[in-house]
């Protein structure tokens, strides 16, 4: 073998919300790149991750959870779903294994059925806390019968490292898509601020308010010492979600902050002033123009 020959290839990871995509890549490249909380629909759009090894490259393409789409977002995170699967080289199907397939599992399935020629592994996750693991398996792998099956928590690291060598040997020859020395994700650092701002409020709000939020870098800039200094806008649905997201004397919005402020300077390695800011956006997720506005294109 040539030894300037190198491997690349994208590999999409699907699933319905909730069953732990984003905690899978994360785990996959060694670094968090994607919001988690434990409401779904955390992911909104595709978040691209890098994992380079030797001669070996994957582009790890987390999407949106499949779900029906109920609004102009819901069409957005659905589209998104079908642009990752125009092209990859390999797809992880993510399933929950406490739980038998729903209707969104099968919803799924049915956008796998046409892919042909590429490798779909079914990695069922949260083995650590599932009853019955092989039977609820086996009602996976009947929706989609090419569906190679795995078994794994993406929370164990020696089962994580043993898919993504899996994932590695199936690389077709072709050139790196990003240098080496790239960070592991293609998202810019205001974009992924105001993901960590959303993440945080997710984990907080409850009921329906989560979901009608939506956040937005409006400033980044560096200041005396080193210091950054982030501007981010979360936006609101209805002008009685604000005083919620806000809290009494400003105690949520507060909590919101800290938390956010706290990954952003482990991740970021430097000191960071955040400041938070609350809008009422009415009905953004059902207004096309006003998704592209907030990030959404």
């Amino acid at each position: 073998m040539n030894a300037g020959t190198t491997y690349s290839g994208f590999v999409a990871i699907v699933g319905k919300p909730n069953v732990g995509k984003s905690t899978l890549l994360n785990a996959l490249l060694g670094v968090k790149v994607a919001p988690i909380s434990p409401k779904p629909q955390t992911t909104r759009k595709r978040i691209r991750g890098i994992y380079s090894e030797g001669n070996r490259q994957i582009v790890f393409v987390d999407t949106p959870g499949v779900h029906e789409p109920e609004d102009a977002l819901g069409d957005y995170m659905s589209q998104q779903v079908a642009e990752a699967l125009a092209d990859v080289n390999a797809v992880v199907w993510v399933v929950d294994l406490r739980h038998p397939p729903t209707r969104e599992d099968e919803l799924v399935a049915r956008m796998l059925q046409p892919i042909q020629n590429v490798p779909i592994l079914l990695v069922g996750n949260k083995l650590d806390a599932a009853k019955r693991p092989e039977d609820a398996m086996q009602e996976y792998r009947s929706l989609l019968h090419q569906a190679e099956p795995r078994m794994l928590s993406a929370l164990d690291e020696r089962a994580v490292k043993n898919l993504r060598d899996e994932l590695l040997a199936m690389l077709p020859e072709g050139p790196f898509f990003y240098p080496e020395v790239f960070s592991r994700s293609d998202q810019s650092p205001e974009e992924w601020s105001a993901e960590i701002v959303r993440e945080e409020a997710m984990k907080r709000l409850r009921e329906e308010i989560p979901y009608a939020i939506a956040t937005k870098t409006e400033e980044f800039t560096e200041r005396e010492k080193g210091k950054l200094y982030i501007r981010t806008v979360l936006y609101v649905e209805r002008d009685s979600h604000k005083p919620i997201l806000i809290g009494k004397g400003g105690r949520m919005l507060k909590e919101i902050g800290q938390a956010a402020r706290k990954q952003l300077e482990v991740f970021l390695s430097r000191p960071v002033y955040l400041e938070l800011e609350v809008k009422v956006y009415p009905g953004w997720r059902k207004d096309p123009e006003a998704l592209r506005e907030l990030g959404y294109e």
